[in-house]
């Protein structure tokens, strides 16, 4: 008897051809895949090459912990992957509520304790409000705007879009994590200008997070470090060791690494211990250090084949929140590249925001396999 796994089924004149070609399973972007992975095997690398000299009884500390990160942000992706887009929209506000919800907590936290609090300590991981709110916020404004079906955005939804937005960042603002908050803000300035609000929108919401920031310093609702790196980077000469350290030896590392770098765990600034918390705000500059000039655009054109394909997915969407939905991923990507990069050669202020994929974190990378899931999902069912 045939096994049935050999029998021919017949299905709508395509002969054996089980799935259509609008099946979601044969529409995965292959290249986004193996870019997204490859920056992550990459990210190994280096948080291991900057870390193994830190815990002198476990080289591996940090390491591990990052390829578990990894594997469980595989999970979630392709959960996310798994399920049409829709079904997240309509999750939308349940899910932004419980941001909300744990950035209040979070602050409460750490007006109980005295002091500043930017994530909750469950044991082996510390799960970080700021990024689960990149996620649910852009979900949130996406699910929004898509409401709306015309070329412009109408005063009343860019101010409803506004507040959905600034709740979070204000939030965030006051933990205090200014990087996070950049990030937000940024979500909504790309998401909006593609929605098709005016420039002068545009220009307000500029305005509002400027006037936020300066309110925060102002306030004194930030910490003395993160007033001390801005003027860091306007006045240098002014600003003691203790503030340039960092910034000083990642420039270093990064000027020192030549075409072809000194080596993988050949890096005597990235190495031994010059930079503190490498593996998390300066990975480019071990990359720079240990791989060259080479190594450092081999990492930004993954990138950017990246945001080529995040672009071209946004194009090819069925439908507004689709476009909306890949619009603030690209956003998003691009800034906070040129946000840690660019505190790694002084063009920046530093604060700590992680370079995507790269940096150790497992909140960061479990976010962002997420918004790649979100964006796969577009890619895959865009015929349907």
């Amino acid at each position: 008897m045939t096994a049935s796994f050999l029998s021919r089924k017949p299905d709508s004149g395509l002969g054996n051809i089980r799935a259509s070609p609008a099946d979601p399973s044969r529409n995965i972007d292959w290249v986004l895949l193996i870019v997204q992975m490859a920056l992550a095997v990459i990210g190994c690398f280096i948080v291991f090459s900057t870390s193994r000299t830190r815990v002198l009884s476990d080289p591996y500390a940090f390491v591990n912990r990052q390829v578990v990160f990894a594997i469980l942000a595989c999970v979630v992706m392709a959960a996310v992957m798994s399920v049409d887009y829709e079904f997240w929209k309509e999750r939308a506000r349940a899910l932004y509520v419980i941001t909300i919800v744990s950035l209040i907590f979070l602050f409460l936290l750490g007006v109980a304790s005295g002091r500043d609090r930017i994530s909750f300590d469950l044991g082996p991981m510390n799960v970080q409000p700021a990024e689960l709110a990149k996620f649910t916020t852009l979900l949130m404004l996406a699910a929004f705007l898509a409401e709306e079906r015309s070329d412009e955005v109408s005063y009343a939804r860019f101010l409803g879009g506004l507040i959905i937005v600034g709740i979070p960042a204000v939030l965030v603002i006051v933990q205090p994590d200014l990087g996070s908050a950049s990030v937000i803000v940024s979500i909504a300035m790309g998401v909006l200008l593609v929605a098709g609000a005016k420039v002068r929108y545009i220009f307000a919401i500029s305005f509002l997070s400027i006037a936020t920031v300066a309110a925060a310093f102002v306030g004194r609702l930030v910490n003395s470090y993160q007033v001390a790196r801005i003027q860091a980077l306007l006045d240098p000469a002014a600003a003691g060791a203790d503030d340039t350290y960092q910034a000083d030896n990642a420039m270093r590392a990064l000027g020192t690494g030549g075409i072809w770098g000194k080596g993988w765990l050949q890096g005597p600034l990235t190495n031994d211990g010059d930079i503190p918390v490498m593996w998390a705000d300066f990975p480019f500059a071990a990359v720079g250090e240990q791989f060259g000039l080479v190594g450092c655009a081999v990492v930004l054109a993954l990138i950017a084949i990246a945001l080529i394909r995040i672009w071209r997915i946004a194009h090819l969407s069925r439908d507004l929140l689709g476009t909306y939905l890949c619009s603030g991923v690209f956003v998003m990507l691009l800034w906070q590249t040129f946000q840690n990069v660019g505190m790694t050669l002084k063009i920046m202020p530093v604060t700590g925001l992680p370079l995507p994929f790269i940096s150790y974190g497992g909140s960061s990378l479990i976010v962002y396999f997420a918004l790649f899931g979100l964006v796969q999902s577009v890619h895959m069912r865009r015929m349907r």
